[in-house]
């Protein structure tokens, strides 16, 4: 009997923000190391000494506040900016010869980089190059996206995807590239659970006041604009309900701090400019009802996921990706990202007491979003990729 045997993945190398980097993508790929290498699997993560030069990152500091435990293996190594360090890094990788080098892919920016060291690492005719993409084409677009992207789209082998329209813009660059779609796991590293009062009073608000809940950085596209424009409608029908922001500003303030006062918000709505800490994040989302992301545009988004981690309903607009993890009426809804539409779902939620059912639901559903999900998708793209172009036949 004719049958096909493939090797199994052993070793993995990701590249990638990870500690002493913050954000969301850094503490994922962690996250994901850490399942890899529970399932047997020797993972180390390869992240940079630099990361962004400081004139092009918007924010107060690349770096987290909070002294994290590591239990991966990570390396300072990548210079995001050095052609030099790109060609060290690459050949050290192609001696190392991990079977997969996966790259963490959400800029642009780091095409070149990346896209490098994959062509001189995958010399040694034994890595696989991979990539997990977060976004293809980011929201706030430049004129060279396409041609940066396209560079390091064709360096790898295959790539996981985490919302449809990510895969749709990829197999535009790329038709022939072995792709799969795994949804963004949960943020299961902030802590459990916290009671809704306690959390109120670690963030010093009001526990007599019902609290919506804003989270992440405050970029355009993100619309907290129509958010704060929507206020003044539900306002007017629910007299203790506030808002939370809760996210360092990578804008001007001003066009939102002018809606608040023009509408004389300011004392129902609670902004906290700052990137929020690990240690903060279960006190935001626990002292919250419902969690709004009113997105202009969006692939996926760490946000829900953080919000099915700690069973909170949400109201998302029909954008990129986020209808498909969100499912409407269920877990909460999905609207056009406008005011009105925003409004009418808020007053929904709170006219029709939805609290609960909705959380009930948010139990059940973020049982699909798990890391094991995530890990076996590469293992089997792993798999795919070498009966493709290299099976062994037994006999």
């Amino acid at each position: 009997m004719l049958f096909k045997t493939y090797r199994i993945l052993k070793s993995i190398l990701i590249i990638g923000p990870a500690y002493p980097f913050r954000g969301g993508i850094a503490d994922t790929n962690v996250r994901l190391a850490e399942e890899f290498i529970a399932s047997g699997v020797d993972c180390k993560i390869f992240t940079f000494t630099k990361q962004y030069p400081s004139f092009l990152f918007p924010g107060k500091t690349q770096y987290k506040q909070e002294k994290t435990e590591k239990k991966v293996l990570i390396y300072q190594k990548v210079n995001s900016i050095n052609f030099f360090n790109w060609l060290k890094i690459g050949n050290e990788i192609r001696k190392m010869k991990p079977d997969v080098l996966l790259f963490r892919y959400w800029l642009p920016f780091f095409a070149p980089c990346f896209g490098t060291i994959a062509r001189i690492a995958k010399l040694n005719n034994h890595t696989k190059i991979f990539s997990i993409i977060d976004n293809f084409i980011p929201h706030e677009r430049h004129f060279a996206d396409k041609i940066l992207s396209k560079y390091f789209i064709n360096a790898i082998d295959a790539c996981v995807v985490m919302s449809y329209s990510v895969k749709a813009e990829v197999q535009r660059a790329r038709k022939n590239i072995l792709i799969d779609y795994s949804p963004h796991p949960l943020f299961d590293n902030y802590g459990e659970s916290v009671p809704k009062d306690i959390a109120k009073k670690a963030l010093k608000l009001d526990t007599s006041k019902n609290y919506l809940l804003f989270f992440g950085l405050v970029r355009e596209y993100k619309g907290l604009d129509i958010l704060l424009e929507a206020l003044p409608l539900v306002f007017s029908k629910i007299d203790n309900l506030h808002l939370i922001v809760a996210g360092e500003f990578y804008q001007k303030e001003d066009k939102y701090l002018d809606i608040i006062n023009k509408n004389n918000l300011k004392e129902r709505v609670h902004i906290y400019n700052q990137f929020i800490p690990d240690s903060l994040i279960p006190y935001f989302f626990c002292a919250s009802d419902l969690i709004v992301q009113p997105y202009k545009e969006a692939t996926q988004s760490g946000v829900t996921q953080i919000a099915y981690h700690f069973n909170k309903p949400m109201i998302v607009t029909n954008v990129g990706g986020l209808p498909e993890i969100v499912p409407n009426g269920k877990v909460g809804y999905v609207v056009e990202p406008n005011h009105f539409s925003v409004a009418n779902a808020i007053l929904k939620f709170y006219i029709e007491n939805k609290e609960k059912e909705f959380s009930e639901c948010v139990k059940i559903e973020k049982q699909k979003y798990s890391w094991k999900r995530m890990e076996r998708t590469i293992h089997g793209l792993y798999e795919k990729l070498l009966s493709n172009n290299e099976p062994n036949e037994q006999y």
